[in-house]
């Protein structure tokens, strides 16, 4: 595995647990400790508090969203120590934040006061919609995962159904070739739940997350975050990054500061984006550089449904035809095990 020759894959919300990123501070790096003094100033607390708080408090939306971010960047200034260089880069929803200061489009004091701001308009439109319901978590617009349909069958079911009358359920994460993340409310998840199974969905399950996220049911959000965005200065990206909402490469700052906005109510294209990763080619691994696993097992999965289908031109190769592996980078032991790798 070539150093200088691998993308970094930032993880979103739902990747956090408590005590996260905490060994790079305890490893002595002096990169982590001035990452943690400019979070200490932004965030007006201790980042070692704030990353060591517990599962249910790291759930909140204005929690997770400084914490996870503060754990990817601080995960990719220990890479940096350690010598590895990303050729290309993209974060999952949240994630896409570290992915803007990996390609040199943010700052990182800017990052970390954009997903401070991010996440509480965010929560406060979420207790909103909450409070509209009644109060009640079981009543209030969410989001369901649905498992065992392809995901262009599943957008396409949530267009028939729209024209026919289903309106507020929404294509939120396509987060892998078998897996769709939906958001809507109570009701529309409820009926959506009973039509996607009769469709031939193995299981629909409701998320436990604070609201309805990537839909315009969080309009009043991306409304409330858009003056955050345009007080910060975005650059054109010095290497490739590739967009949530379209899949894509983005080519200059003012389409990055564009799609930040709209990221907030259009889905994650996840599949999309590996597919476009490997169809660039020439990059020799993937790396999940934060907390947790879950962009490791969206790889596993592009690359099972690929092995299916061998003439699928989106299998992830490198330059020599061989699969790109997708390794662990979110703790000192995992970046230290790469070194068996290289």
């Amino acid at each position: 595995m070539d150093k200088n020759k691998v993308v970094f894959l930032f993880p979103g919300q739902g990747a956090q647990y408590q005590g996260m990123a905490l060994d790079f501070i305890a490893a002595g790096s002096a990169a982590i400790k001035k990452l943690f003094e400019t979070a200490s100033a932004i965030f007006e607390q201790d980042p070692q508090t704030l990353l060591n708080l517990d599962a249910d408090s790291l759930k909140r939306t204005d929690i997770s969203q400084p914490a996870i971010t503060l754990a990817n960047l601080a995960a990719a200034a220990f890479l940096a120590e350690q010598g590895w260089q990303p050729k290309a880069c993209a974060g999952f929803s949240l994630g896409e934040y570290a992915a803007l200061v990996c390609a040199g489009v943010i700052s990182v004091d800017d990052c970390l006061r954009l997903v401070k701001a991010r996440g509480t308009v965010m929560q406060q439109s979420s207790d909103s919609l909450r409070e509209a319901a009644g109060g009640d978590p079981s009543a209030a617009p969410g989001m369901a995962a649905v498992v065992g349909l392809a995901p262009q069958e599943a957008e396409s079911l949530i267009d028939q159904w729209k024209a026919a009358g289903l309106t507020d359920l929404y294509a939120a994460n396509i987060n892998s070739p078998k897996q769709l993340v939906v958001s809507g409310t109570a009701a529309a998840l409820a009926e959506a739940e009973a039509r996607f199974k009769e469709a031939g969905a193995r299981r629909v399950i409701r998320l436990q997350v604070a609201g309805p996220f990537h839909s315009p049911l969080l309009a009043n959000a991306a409304e409330a975050f858009r003056p955050f965005l345009e007080s910060v200065d975005f650059n054109d990206p010095q290497i490739p990054l590739y967009s949530n909402v379209t899949g894509k490469r983005i080519e200059s700052g003012a389409e990055a500061q564009k799609l930040a906005l709209l990221q907030i109510t259009s889905p994650v294209r996840w599949v999309t984006i590996e597919a476009a990763i490997a169809a660039d080619g020439g990059f020799s691994a993937c790396l999940e550089v934060g907390p947790g696993k879950v962009l490791q097992g969206l790889w596993k999965d592009l690359l099972l449904a690929n092995a299916s289908t061998p003439a699928n031109a989106s299998t992830p190769a490198n330059a020599s035809g061989s699969e790109i592996p997708c390794y662990a980078a979110g703790t000192v032991e995992d970046i230290r095990k790469m070194r068996n790798e290289e």
